[in-house]
């Protein structure tokens, strides 16, 4: 009897395991929907501002003309970004397509690589500014549910993911990841270099409906040395626009004109 007792609840043990790892959220699927929410279906536009602040007080900005579109095949976004204002850049062009990254000055008209991680303006990099679908790039696990205060200091209830880079070329080695529970949306990251150094501290806020789904349109980034420099990216002007194969090219960037 005690036998049977003792296989029983060996059973039930297992049953319950077993249950509750059917139950337990995919990762990879959180960070899926996370990106849906950040990105568009569609090919789309929009215009981004970035503002740098030290101390509470403007040092520079900068704004960019975004053209997204993802690959027929694989689903990660190629994008063409132009340079808007300041003057002394207008028209300075930087292409993603795959892990390639390049800029284009109309000026010298040459085309130079450039590295994801290379900064832009303040603790914006080039990586951070091109549309991107993290599940493509990184490998998540589920590290935690928990309490978070998000960018205006209120409660959300999140999963916690560990991402990990699944190859050398995007931007950051590591991110911690933060997304609400009931509607995906991203509340906060933490984004690491290859030597686990914390760069930077993102919150993503100021949720609005734009192409049809509730999206963040602010994201503001602190230094991870100095919380007294931030980076703010707000983003704007967002629409359904054809992007045509030709721009996506390399060779064709001296012969791009803005509309």
């Amino acid at each position: 009897m005690r036998v049977l007792k003792s296989v029983l609840a060996s059973i039930l043990l297992l049953t319950l395991a077993a249950a509750a790892l059917a139950a337990a959220p995919n990762a990879q699927d959180i960070l899926a929907a996370s990106d849906a929410v950040r990105n568009p279906a569609q090919p789309f536009g929009l215009l981004t501002r970035l503002v740098e602040y030290r101390n509470g007080k403007e040092t520079a900005n900068m704004s960019l003309a975004i053209y997204a579109k993802a690959e027929a095949s694989g689903g990660q976004f190629r994008n063409l970004v132009r340079f808007v204002t300041p003057v002394r850049d207008a028209n300075k062009l930087m292409l993603k397509s795959g892990n390639d990254l390049w800029f284009y000055d109309p000026a010298s008209k040459a085309s130079i690589r450039m590295s994801p991680q290379q900064r832009l303006l303040g603790q914006a990099a080039n990586g951070d500014v091109v549309t991107v679908n993290l599940a493509l790039d990184y490998q998540a696990t589920l590290a935690a549910e928990e309490d978070i205060q998000d960018g205006d200091r209120k409660p959300r209830h999140c999963y916690k993911l560990a991402l990990a880079a699944t190859s050398p070329d995007v931007t950051y080695h590591r991110i911690e990841l933060w997304v609400d529970t009931a509607t995906k949306q991203p509340v906060k990251g933490k984004y690491y270099s290859e030597s686990d150094r914390l760069l930077k501290t993102a919150y993503y806020r100021k949720v609005e409906k734009h192409l049809g789904a509730d999206r963040p349109t602010e994201t503001v980034i602190i230094d991870g040395l100095d919380p007294n420099w931030v980076t703010v990216m707000r983003y704007s002007d967002w629409t359904w626009r054809d992007v045509p194969e030709a721009w996506l090219q390399r060779d064709y960037l001296p012969r791009f004109k803005a509309e």
